[in-house]
């Protein structure tokens, strides 16, 4: 079997990960993958293709900025890279993030169309059925339903300073994306389900595979994290993020350390250097890191995890704070219900500072009745349970041979085993929307940050 998957990057970043990480499982199978990607290098252990160069994804991005025509450019590099892909010769194509600079989507859906290969598209965000937005509930915007205007976020990510064109791309994404006769759809959350099923893509199979994570690196482990940030004596709350700003919930951190005392600690990781040194004296600030095992032992030195979010899909910093034996609390914001059930933490309203404090001070309390020793395994004990229920991705296999036996959407046991293997490797890795950004392009309009990357990543 032959796997095609497009990302816009390789080996890096949320998306990044869950490509290669696929195509590395399909290779210990006996299959082959190819990755197709745009930004940045591929590892080494995985069979790539790099779609165009810096200088045409640098080109691309400044364009995009003065006309909002994202996926209008690259043109050259795409037809480059569908011959090459036409001698690959796929058994089947996977789909992740399309947007980030590098791609002609005029041209790549014409091929994608009269291919005939079976197509599955991993939506990691909203952009696939907007104007121009990845996201769209934090300002309130519900015209992605009937037909993008006046975008109130002609500024985020893909960022345009100059035109708006959200009108004439939401037509146009419409007639190509709905184009494809063999097509179906995969979204990490119920949340983005349900808005997929109001969007053009409604007439499409939409079936959720929720994000998963690797448990066999993410799991309680020691550390002396605590000690050397004279953290023994107090209750540790953690947030992680990959960049901190507004609709993140940074301001509800900040207040949340005016409100508490001093037996409480926020230490939050993603920071900026000018963030961290703008923190309160009951906050620690970390800037990202690229060690994935330095994070795991602040998770697991954490009390409680908070994860204020006001506009999220399914983050899976909920997932891996659980899987390190550390309880959540959370808005209920996008998918985050969906990552915590009874017995790993809390779901609080949305925007409900009070109830997120009552949470925390609950807990804390805990906490305070016992040594830190005990409190570990008490709450190790309390998240046991659900872990494997909202981290392990098994349910979700069955999920996907069910449905494809059920709907009959890619028939026979051949293509069926296909999707298969690719939905196993999407339940572990799928989160992120990230890519590395451009050159040319201003750092301070980067909507995200990878906390494992030194460089600012895009929300790509």
């Amino acid at each position: 079997m032959k796997v095609l998957q497009i990302n816009s990057v390789c080996g890096y970043g949320s998306t990044g990960r869950i490509a290669a990480d696929l195509s590395r499982y399909l290779t210990q199978s006996g299959d082959d993958c190819l990755i197709a990607y745009g930004r940045g290098q591929a590892p080494d252990d995985v069979k790539s293709f790099r779609i165009g160069t810096d200088l045409a994804v640098n080109l691309h991005g400044v364009c995009s900025r003065i006309t909002d025509k994202h996926g209008f450019y690259s043109k050259r590099a795409t037809q480059r890279f569908i011959r090459s892909a036409g001698e690959y010769d796929p058994d089947i194509i996977h789909l992740h993030n399309l947007h980030g600079y590098y791609l002609h989507l005029p041209t790549l859906f014409e091929w994608l169309r009269e291919c005939g290969k079976p197509i599955v598209w991993t939506l990691h965000d909203c952009w696939a059925f907007t104007g121009h937005c990845s996201y769209f509930d934090f300002v309130g915007c519900d015209r992605w339903k009937t037909g993008c205007h006046d975008c109130p976020q002609k500024r985020e990510y893909p960022a345009s300073f100059v035109m708006d064109h959200s009108e004439s791309n939401f037509k146009e994404k419409k007639e190509w994306f709905t184009s494809i006769p063999k097509l179906q759809i995969i979204t990490p959350s119920n949340w983005l389900k349900d808005l997929a099923k109001q969007s053009f893509f409604k007439n499409y199979p939409i079936a959720t595979i929720h994000n998963g994570i690797d448990l066999n690196q993410f799991k309680p482990t020691g550390s002396s994290f605590r000690e050397k940030n004279h953290l023994t004596n107090k209750t540790m709350l953690l947030s992680v993020a990959n960049v901190w700003e507004s609709r993140k919930g940074f301001d509800y951190l900040l207040e949340l350390s005016q409100r508490l005392d001093d037996t409480f600690c926020i230490v939050v990781v993603g920071l900026t250097e000018q963030q961290c040194h703008s923190l309160s004296n009951h906050m620690l600030g970390i800037t990202r890191t690229d060690d994935l095992n330095e994070l795991v032992k602040i998770y697991s030195a954490a009390d409680i995890f908070l994860n204020p979010t006001l506009e999220d899909n399914y983050p899976t910093t909920n997932l891996e704070a659980i899987a390190c034996g550390t309880p959540v609390i959370t808005f209920d914001t996008g998918g985050c219900s969906e990552t915590v059930s009874a017995g790993c933490g809390y779901v609080v309203p949305k925007g409900n500072l009070e109830e997120m404090i009552s949470q925390v001070k609950r807990l804390g309390s805990i906490h305070y009745q016992m040594n830190h020793e005990k409190w570990l395994t008490h709450r190790n004990s309390m998240d046991q349970n659900t872990v494997s229920k909202n981290c392990s991705p098994l349910s979700s296999v069955c999920l996907i041979v069910q449905y494809f036996d059920r709907k009959g959407g890619l028939r026979g046991r051949y293509e069926t085993h296909c999707l298969c293997i690719i939905g196993i490797l999407s339940i572990f890795f799928c989160c992120g929307y990230l890519c590395q950004s451009c050159g040319f392009l201003p750092k301070n309009s980067l909507s995200y940050y990878d906390p494992f990357c030194k460089e600012p990543l895009r929300s790509e």
